[in-house]
Protein backbone atom coordinates (compact mmCIF):
# COMPACT_ATOMS: atom_id res chain seq x y z
CA UNK A 1 0.00 0.00 0.00
CA UNK A 2 1.79 3.01 -1.19
CA UNK A 3 0.34 6.36 -1.87
CA UNK A 4 1.30 8.57 -4.75
CA UNK A 5 2.46 11.39 -2.47
CA UNK A 6 6.15 11.82 -1.92
CA UNK A 7 7.57 14.08 0.74
CA UNK A 8 10.77 15.84 -0.21
CA UNK A 9 13.16 16.74 2.61
CA UNK A 10 13.61 20.48 3.05
CA UNK A 11 16.82 21.94 1.85
CA UNK A 12 18.91 24.30 3.97
CA UNK A 13 17.68 27.32 1.97
CA UNK A 14 14.03 26.39 2.52
CA UNK A 15 14.62 25.84 6.24
CA UNK A 16 16.15 29.30 6.72
CA UNK A 17 13.19 30.95 4.96
CA UNK A 18 10.50 29.23 7.02
CA UNK A 19 12.09 29.25 10.45
CA UNK A 20 11.64 32.25 12.66
CA UNK A 21 14.70 33.89 14.16
CA UNK A 22 15.62 32.71 17.63
CA UNK A 23 15.55 35.25 20.46
CA UNK A 24 19.33 35.07 20.72
CA UNK A 25 19.93 35.21 16.96
CA UNK A 26 21.76 38.27 15.66
CA UNK A 27 19.17 38.90 12.92
CA UNK A 28 16.34 41.22 14.02
CA UNK A 29 12.80 40.03 13.25
CA UNK A 30 11.34 41.50 10.09
CA UNK A 31 8.86 44.28 10.80
CA UNK A 32 5.67 44.29 8.74
CA UNK A 33 5.51 47.01 6.14
CA UNK A 34 2.75 49.62 6.54
CA UNK A 35 -0.13 49.27 4.15
CA UNK A 36 -1.00 52.14 1.79
CA UNK A 37 -4.50 52.22 3.29
CA UNK A 38 -3.01 53.13 6.70
CA UNK A 39 -2.56 56.69 5.46
CA UNK A 40 -6.20 56.90 4.44
CA UNK A 41 -7.54 55.21 7.58
CA UNK A 42 -5.72 56.67 10.59
CA UNK A 43 -5.79 54.89 13.92
CA UNK A 44 -8.88 55.73 15.98
CA UNK A 45 -9.84 55.11 19.55
CA UNK A 46 -11.77 51.94 20.20
CA UNK A 47 -14.61 52.91 22.58
CA UNK A 48 -14.92 49.29 23.68
CA UNK A 49 -11.20 48.71 24.12
CA UNK A 50 -9.21 48.89 27.32
CA UNK A 51 -8.74 52.41 28.65
CA UNK A 52 -5.19 53.62 28.32
CA UNK A 53 -5.56 56.36 30.95
CA UNK A 54 -4.63 55.18 34.44
CA UNK A 55 -7.27 55.61 37.15
CA UNK A 56 -7.14 58.70 39.35
CA UNK A 57 -5.76 58.50 42.87
CA UNK A 58 -9.32 58.67 44.22
CA UNK A 59 -10.52 55.83 41.94
CA UNK A 60 -7.56 53.65 42.87
CA UNK A 61 -8.02 54.19 46.61
CA UNK A 62 -11.79 53.65 46.35
CA UNK A 63 -11.27 50.40 44.39
CA UNK A 64 -8.83 49.11 47.06
CA UNK A 65 -11.37 49.82 49.81
CA UNK A 66 -9.45 52.78 51.24
CA UNK A 67 -12.57 54.92 51.48
CA UNK A 68 -14.92 53.49 54.11
CA UNK A 69 -18.11 53.84 52.09
CA UNK A 70 -19.74 52.22 49.09
CA UNK A 71 -22.19 53.49 46.53
CA UNK A 72 -25.41 51.47 46.71
CA UNK A 73 -27.17 51.57 43.36
CA UNK A 74 -30.93 51.72 43.56
CA UNK A 75 -33.45 51.66 40.75
CA UNK A 76 -34.12 55.39 41.07
CA UNK A 77 -31.89 56.75 43.84
CA UNK A 78 -28.32 55.98 44.80
CA UNK A 79 -27.03 56.30 48.33
CA UNK A 80 -23.82 55.94 50.30
CA UNK A 81 -23.44 53.11 52.75
CA UNK A 82 -20.79 53.84 55.36
CA UNK A 83 -18.75 51.01 56.86
CA UNK A 84 -18.21 53.13 59.98
CA UNK A 85 -19.73 56.30 61.35
CA UNK A 86 -18.76 59.33 59.24
CA UNK A 87 -17.81 61.15 62.45
CA UNK A 88 -15.10 58.54 63.16
CA UNK A 89 -13.46 58.63 59.72
CA UNK A 90 -9.83 59.77 60.05
CA UNK A 91 -8.96 63.03 58.28
CA UNK A 92 -5.70 61.76 56.88
CA UNK A 93 -5.44 60.50 54.16
CA UNK A 94 -9.15 60.47 53.33
CA UNK A 95 -9.77 64.22 53.40
CA UNK A 96 -6.62 64.90 51.40
CA UNK A 97 -7.57 62.26 48.82
CA UNK A 98 -11.05 63.72 48.42
CA UNK A 99 -9.67 67.24 48.07
CA UNK A 100 -7.13 66.24 45.43
CA UNK A 101 -9.52 64.01 43.50
CA UNK A 102 -11.56 66.70 41.80
CA UNK A 103 -10.51 69.61 39.65
CA UNK A 104 -14.02 70.59 38.58
CA UNK A 105 -14.84 74.19 39.54
CA UNK A 106 -18.25 73.43 41.05
CA UNK A 107 -16.87 70.53 43.07
CA UNK A 108 -13.96 72.69 44.23
CA UNK A 109 -16.37 75.38 45.44
CA UNK A 110 -18.42 72.85 47.36
CA UNK A 111 -15.28 71.31 48.81
CA UNK A 112 -14.15 74.72 49.97
CA UNK A 113 -17.48 75.28 51.70
CA UNK A 114 -17.21 71.84 53.31
CA UNK A 115 -13.68 72.65 54.51
CA UNK A 116 -14.91 75.83 56.23
CA UNK A 117 -17.81 73.93 57.85
CA UNK A 118 -15.44 71.19 58.99
CA UNK A 119 -13.09 73.79 60.46
CA UNK A 120 -15.98 75.32 62.38
CA UNK A 121 -16.73 71.92 63.94
CA UNK A 122 -13.24 70.60 64.68
CA UNK A 123 -11.34 73.86 65.12
CA UNK A 124 -7.57 73.49 65.68
CA UNK A 125 -7.73 69.71 65.11
CA UNK A 126 -7.62 70.44 61.39
CA UNK A 127 -4.20 72.12 61.68
CA UNK A 128 -2.30 68.83 61.31
CA UNK A 129 -3.83 68.31 57.85
CA UNK A 130 -3.92 71.91 56.71
CA UNK A 131 -0.58 71.86 54.85
CA UNK A 132 -1.88 69.23 52.42
CA UNK A 133 -5.08 71.15 51.75
CA UNK A 134 -3.38 74.52 51.34
CA UNK A 135 -1.37 73.26 48.36
CA UNK A 136 -4.53 73.01 46.28
CA UNK A 137 -5.90 76.27 47.65
CA UNK A 138 -2.73 78.16 46.73
CA UNK A 139 -2.96 76.85 43.14
CA UNK A 140 -6.54 78.03 42.80
CA UNK A 141 -5.85 81.36 44.50
CA UNK A 142 -4.48 82.66 41.19
CA UNK A 143 -7.85 82.02 39.52
CA UNK A 144 -9.95 85.22 39.60
CA UNK A 145 -13.23 83.42 40.13
CA UNK A 146 -11.99 81.75 43.34
CA UNK A 147 -9.67 84.40 44.77
CA UNK A 148 -12.27 86.06 47.01
CA UNK A 149 -13.90 82.80 48.09
CA UNK A 150 -10.54 81.26 49.01
CA UNK A 151 -9.52 84.40 50.93
CA UNK A 152 -12.75 84.27 52.96
CA UNK A 153 -12.21 80.54 53.57
CA UNK A 154 -8.65 81.15 54.78
CA UNK A 155 -9.92 83.85 57.14
CA UNK A 156 -12.53 81.40 58.51
CA UNK A 157 -9.84 78.73 58.93
CA UNK A 158 -7.77 81.27 60.87
CA UNK A 159 -10.77 82.28 62.98
CA UNK A 160 -11.61 78.67 63.92
CA UNK A 161 -8.04 77.36 64.10
CA UNK A 162 -6.27 80.06 66.07
CA UNK A 163 -2.77 81.53 65.85
CA UNK A 164 -1.14 78.23 64.87
CA UNK A 165 -3.29 78.18 61.75
CA UNK A 166 -1.95 81.58 60.66
CA UNK A 167 1.63 80.26 60.73
CA UNK A 168 0.64 77.20 58.67
CA UNK A 169 -1.25 79.32 56.12
CA UNK A 170 1.68 81.77 55.82
CA UNK A 171 4.11 78.88 55.23
CA UNK A 172 2.14 77.76 52.17
CA UNK A 173 0.66 81.11 51.05
CA UNK A 174 3.15 83.86 52.01
CA UNK A 175 0.92 86.62 50.60
CA UNK A 176 -1.91 85.87 53.04
CA UNK A 177 -2.82 88.78 55.33
CA UNK A 178 -4.05 87.74 58.75
CA UNK A 179 -7.41 89.07 60.02
CA UNK A 180 -5.96 89.52 63.52
CA UNK A 181 -3.16 91.88 62.45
Amino acid sequence: MSSGIQIKPKTAVQKSKTSSPLPCSPEPPIKPQPKPSDKLNPKTIDPFGAHSRPPSAFAAIYAKGGIPCRLVHGSVKHRLQWECLPETVPFDPLLVTLAEAHSDDEVFGRGLDALVQLSAVVGPSLNDHLKHLLTNLSRRLMDKKFREKITVALQKLEQYGGKTTVAIIKSKIPTYCSISS
